[in-house]
């Protein structure tokens, strides 16, 4: 099978670098084109300044041409460009991998549209690690239903712009979704002055934002006498990006359709 033709959004973020470093690490994925923000100091520079090589690929601002013959387009950058990118995507019939968050539910009805025509991977986070940690906390949520108090706790580094974080919100719905419960009536988001005695049925957020954590996470279930913790701690974006190409040659072949990352890890 020829490598899958990977187009990046976003290079100079971060996990934008962070994928151009996994894309050239890998023997199953080749640089198809790199797309930053128009007015970036980086476009029409070679797409290697961020890997420390020659990349031959030039960064542009331009969607259309970089999709051309695209195989998928891998996005983590903001609601508002992830939408243009996603009907640029539907027009060009190229696949999309999504590990942006924040979006309201008009920017989910329009995903979801979407993959009426595209195969579409949307999840919170793309570490393995951390959707394994969605699995067993439903196990941990049917097990432990009643006299457990049930916190999230999630810290991110001070330039995350959105919360609690999309993959706290996920280990949220998976928790809500075992019990039987609706987050968006259970949740509470934040606490402050006389709140009073806390509901059993709640399953509160707590966030923590500073300097360069890339991402913790704890789901605590405080009971009487003992608490069950189930933590992850990501060290590096790499896991990210690495999760994010397994998503994206799990895509290749595959019809249209929302899928999310415990799909291509075959967890459902």
């Amino acid at each position: 099978m020829s490598a899958l033709r990977t187009v990046v959004a976003g290079v100079s973020g971060r996990m934008g670098r962070a994928l151009l470093e996994a894309v050239a690490a890998d023997p199953g994925c080749v640089l198809h084109g790199a797309l930053d923000r128009s007015g970036s100091t980086a476009v029409g520079q070679d797409a290697g300044i961020y890997t420390g090589g020659h990349a031959g690929v030039a960064i542009s601002d331009q969607t259309a041409p970089a999709l051309a013959d695209a195989d998928v387009l891998v996005d983590f950058t903001r609601p508002e460009a992830t939408l243009a990118y996603l009907d640029a995507c539907r027009k060009a019939g190229v696949n999309l991998v999504i590990g942006t968050t924040g979006f309201d539910p008009a920017g989910k009805a329009a995903i979801e549209a979407a993959a009426q025509h595209i195969g579409i991977v949307l999840a919170p986070n793309f570490s393995v690690g951390v959707n394994l940690l969605m699995q067993l906390a439903e196990t941990a949520a049917r097990v432990l239903n009643e006299g457990y108090d049930i916190e999230i706790v999630e810290a991110h580094h001070r330039h995350k712009v959105d919360a609690p974080s999309g993959t706290a919100l996920g280990i949220g719905q998976s928790v809500a979704g075992a019990l039987g419960r609706d987050l968006k009536t259970c949740a509470v988001y934040g606490r402050e002055g006389v709140t009073g005695e806390r509901q059993p049925d709640t399953i509160g957020f707590a966030t923590v934002r500073g300097g360069d954590i890339v991402g913790d996470h704890t789901l605590l279930f405080a009971g009487i006498g003992e608490r069950v913790e189930l933590t992850h701690k990501a060290s590096s974006r790499a896991t990210f990006a690495q999760g994010a190409l397994r998503a994206a040659k799990w895509l290749q072949g595959r019809g249209p359709g929302l899928y999310d990352m415990r799909d291509v890890l075959g967890l459902k």
